[in-house]
């Protein structure tokens, strides 16, 4: 069973633990082994980390925790880490060498805000910053359980993971090819890109609340589970706006999986097809967390709002 009407609250709660904590951390005082911080990157990251949004990634940490009864001031470091991640592709993927964009969540992007170079050095600092935050003694007492942290968020944003899927769909854009056509990618390999580019992050979260918990294994892997069911439906929800989606209440340009001629379900399946591959894959969320009974009551309920998301 969901909760849908206390979901809001919850996930204002987390977003507001979340930008205070990644406020500290974004102090223009240096911090213990800081020399000093300029004050322009300061001010770059500031405009890339605290731009608001839903928080769902940190929300998934602190509620996957308390389903553990793991309380949100002892999640919060872990959020706040793991928020810096999709902080950092927000400064880098809107640059004119990738997406090429002038606005995300309805602001101007960095590099417009201030420019190209720092849009890069800002996305270097929050992804550094996020290893910083989870290395911390206030993230867990056990050096064992922060190691697990930032190796799973590490695979999840790496190489085999976020980054990975970015540049997987940069080739699906033809970005690579001699005569820059898009790539006609099999289902398997549009499911690949989209669980590294999008899933990943969304997976992580949900996992890391059962690892601060030191929860069991099979728990654990029913939080990735559900991270995994969750980041899919996410991602086609997101195609799905991308083509019928208004570009002011998206908060960024809509259109442009066709202009690039890129493959996502959306184009395989049909807008019908997608829908119903939509609601299996909140199905599937709600059952990877059905054995935790009402304690995993809000995050079936961030299945259905993902699925229903305007922007």
């Amino acid at each position: 069973m969901t909760d849908l009407p206390r979901l809001p609250e919850h996930l204002d709660a987390a977003a507001s633990l979340t930008e205070a904590r990644l406020a500290a951390a974004l102090a223009a005082a240096p911090e213990a082994g800081e020399r000093l911080r300029p004050e322009r990157l300061m001010a770059a990251m500031r405009h890339g980390a605290l731009a608001g949004g839903k928080r769902l990634r940190p929300f998934l940490v602190m509620e996957s925790a308390a389903v553990f009864g793991v309380p949100a001031a002892q999640s919060v470091p872990a959020a706040a880490a793991v928020e810096c991640v999709p902080s950092y592709p927000l400064t880098l993927n809107p640059l004119p060498a990738m997406d090429d964009d002038d606005l995300r969540r309805g602001r101007p992007t960095l590099h417009k805000a201030f420019d190209e170079a720092t849009a890069i050095l800002a996305g270097d600092g929050l992804l550094t910053l996020a290893f910083d935050l989870l290395a911390g003694e206030d993230a867990h007492p056990d050096p064992a359980v922060r190691i697990a942290l930032v190796r799973a968020l590490a695979r999840a944003s790496g190489i085999g993971g976020m980054v990975g899927g970015q540049m997987l769909d940069l080739a699906a854009e033809g970005r690579f090819s001699g005569d820059g056509r898009p790539l006609a990618l099999e289902d398997a390999a549009i499911l690949d890109l989209q669980a590294m580019k999008t899933g990943a992050l969304l997976t992580v979260s949900a996992e890391a609340g059962a690892i601060l918990a030191g929860a069991p294994a099979a728990d654990r892997a029913r939080m990735a589970a559900y991270g995994a069911a969750l980041g899919a439906a996410f991602q086609i929800a997101d195609d799905i706006l991308d083509v019928e989606g208004d570009a002011a209440e998206v908060g960024k340009k809509v259109g442009k999986d066709a202009a690039a001629g890129k493959a996502t379900l959306v184009t395989r399946l049909g807008l019908d097809g997608a829908r119903a591959r939509l609601a299996a894959l909140v199905a599937e969320a709600e059952a990877a967390v059905a054995p935790f009974g009402s304690a995993g009551s809000l995050l079936a309920a961030a299945a259905h709002f993902v699925a229903a998301r305007k922007s």
